[in-house]
């Protein structure tokens, strides 16, 4: 094989999976607009901010809400690894218990949790942005690119 042909190769390995992905996002919207209200209503947003203001053990079950979207993000292309960062950032913010000597730590403990929760939702925002769309645009949007990275596509 021709070095240039691999390229191609590849490049139409990656298309196929951009167009796949558009496909499953407008066959998902629905469901991903409900989690995404979810994800901005008073208990699903609000709340779970200022719990981290107001030091309260109740922070901790955004991890929860954090696994439901990654794994509705995760399942639109089950194929293909979420982006590494993203994937750190996730770990780091979920799987944590609270005990009382996290008070003493609290930015520390909490933080992570929140930063996981607002880059799932950035994601999940994104994915129904752009979820009407039949092609890749020609002009990237930020989001769109960003949205592609999730899923190594850029």
């Amino acid at each position: 094989m021709v070095p240039s042909e691999g390229l191609v190769a590849r490049e139409q390995e990656r298309e196929a999976a951009e167009m796949a992905l558009l496909a499953k996002l407008r066959q998902r919207k629905a469901a991903l607009s409900d989690l995404l209200a979810k994800s901005s209503d008073h208990w699903g947003y609000e709340d779970p901010v200022y719990r981290f203001y107001h030091q309260s053990f109740k922070v901790y079950y955004i991890q929860e809400h954090t696994k439901s979207i990654v794994a509705a993000l995760a399942d639109l292309a089950p194929d293909r690894p979420l982006n590494a960062w993203f994937s750190e950032i996730v770990r780091l913010g979920t799987g944590h218990e609270f005990v009382a000597e996290h008070n003493s730590r609290w930015t520390e403990m909490t933080r992570p949790m929140i930063e996981a929760f607002f880059h799932a939702r950035f994601f999940l925002e994104m994915a129904v942005r752009y979820s009407d769309l039949e092609a890749p645009p020609r002009s990237l949007p930020s989001g769109y690119a960003a949205l592609l990275y999730l899923y190594g596509l850029r």
